[in-house]
Formats: structure tokens, sequence, C-alpha cells
């Protein structure tokens, strides 16, 4: 008769194995998935997204061009890799040099002199220089171009690639800062990720929780330049920053916490 109600109880391994396995797996959902309970949204005004300005310590790209090269030329910086050879020939790779943001906020430019940028969008930096350059009748048809030439993030934690990297647009979310970094690793807390934001009035530390459908929404979600992102450890890498990863006591010790639970039940 033992043996009978053995053989009944047995049947109920798979069972409790099955329901486990999916408590488990319903809980690391609700850890690891992006902007859970998002909806399908169609031409979402954004209102989050603001210019990136200049700062002191950036590194800017200033080209101004004209119908009449040789009358933009005394406004651009010369290359240093371009030297005048013996026959009189010009030879370089044609590389710009930037123009370095001081602690007051301003540049030094050819011919105009010194400009207080500090606080201005590319855009706004490239209309004073065209106002200025007309206004003084130096240059009328003037094309202006700004650039960050230093525009970078910095990516640290628990992501694949841990780096500083260099940004080519002015516009990059935290998701694109992830992606580039190739996704935070199975340890990463997705629901506290660090920005550590330099700005005028100091240093600053944000927050962004990328389980939340807000997150679209979050003042953080687009980055600035300089932007330091940090994302934590979570629990179970807390807990076995001691151990060594080839011995993966935590796993062990759940698994035989199952067996005795079960064995347990079945013996009962």
């Amino acid at each position: 008769m033992k043996r009978n109600i053995f053989k009944q109880r047995v049947k109920f391994l798979p069972l409790l194995l099955f329901a486990f396995i999916s408590v488990v797996a319903c809980n690391s959902a609700k850890d690891i998935v992006y902007m859970q309970g998002s909806q399908e949204i169609e031409n979402q005004v954004i209102t989050n997204y603001k210019d990136i300005i200049i700062k002191p310590d950036d590194l800017l790209s200033i080209l101004v061009s004209s119908q009449q090269p040789e009358a933009a030329a005394p406004f651009n910086l010369q290359d240093i890799d371009r030297y005048v050879t013996a026959t009189g020939s010009r030879t370089g790779n044609g590389r710009v040099l930037g123009y370095l943001v001081d602690k007051e906020g301003c540049i030094e430019f050819p011919v105009l002199g010194r400009l207080k940028v500090s606080g201005l969008t590319r855009k706004e930096l490239s209309n004073l220089i065209k106002e200025k350059l007309s206004a003084n009748d130096q240059l009328k048809d003037a094309v202006v171009t700004v650039q960050f030439q230093n525009f970078h993030i910095s990516i640290l934690g628990e992501v694949l690639r841990p780096n500083k990297y260099s940004i080519e647009t002015d516009r990059v979310s935290i998701l694109d800062a992830i992606a580039m970094a190739g996704d935070l690793t199975i340890y990463g807390r997705r629901d506290s990720v660090l920005i550590l934001r330099e700005t005028d009035e100091g240093r600053t530390m944000l927050y962004a929780n990328l389980l939340s459908k807000d997150l679209i929404n979050s003042p953080v979600y687009y980055l600035q330049q300089n932007d330091v992102v940090y994302v934590k450890p979570n629990n179970i890498k807390a807990q076995q920053s001691g151990i060594n990863q080839n011995n993966n006591v935590s796993v062990w010790l759940s698994v035989a916490s199952l067996l005795t639970t079960i064995a347990v039940l079945i013996w009962r």
C-alpha cells in the first residue's frame, strides 16, 4: 500500500517542477522586460527633448564657407598637419582644428575675437557668427556649420561592453546608449539606472527605470554630452561578488533546497 501511495505522489513531481519553473520565469520576466505595460501609440508629440547646449570644455568644429572661398578662409582655423613643402606645394589631411570653450564659456574666433558661446545651441551659435560677419560687411553669404567634436557618453557597470562612446548626433537616448554597450547583463538592475550629469549649476544624479512604460517621457530619456550612465548590479550579483564564478554556490543551494522540499512533500 505504501508503494502505491509513493507512486501516486511521484506523479505530482512533474507538476511541482512545472509550477516552480513557471513562478521563477514570471518573476524573472518582470525584472528584465523593458517598458512593461506599453501600448501601441501613434504620432506621439515629443516634449522631453531639448537641443544640446554648448558648455565649458566642449570642443567645437566651426566651418565658415562662402561662394568665394578666399573670402571665407580668414575665418577658419588652419590645419596643423598642413604645411608648405620646399617646392611650395601644400600637403596635409584637411583635418579641422576645434575651438575649446573655456571656463567662462567663451572661444577665440578668428577676426571676430572673443565670443560668448556657453548656453547657446549649435544653431544659435551659427546664426550669431553669420550676423556678426554680415554686420561688419566681412562676409554677406556666409554658411556657418557648427559641430561638437567631443560629444561622448560613458557607460559603466552591468553592461556587456562598458566604455566611453563618441556620439555623432545631438539626439541620443538612454536606450541608444544601452544598445551601444551591448545591452545590460542579466545581473543589471533595470529599475534604477543612474545618470550622472554636470550642468552649469553643478553635478546632478538622476535615475531611469527601464522597466516602466513612462521611460520615454522621462527627463533623462535623452542624454547630454559627457553624461555617465551606471547600471548597478542586482541582489544576486551582489551576493555572488565574493564567490568564484566557476563555483556558483547559490545556484546549487537553490537546487538542493528545491529537491529537499519536493522530497518532504512526497514522503509526508
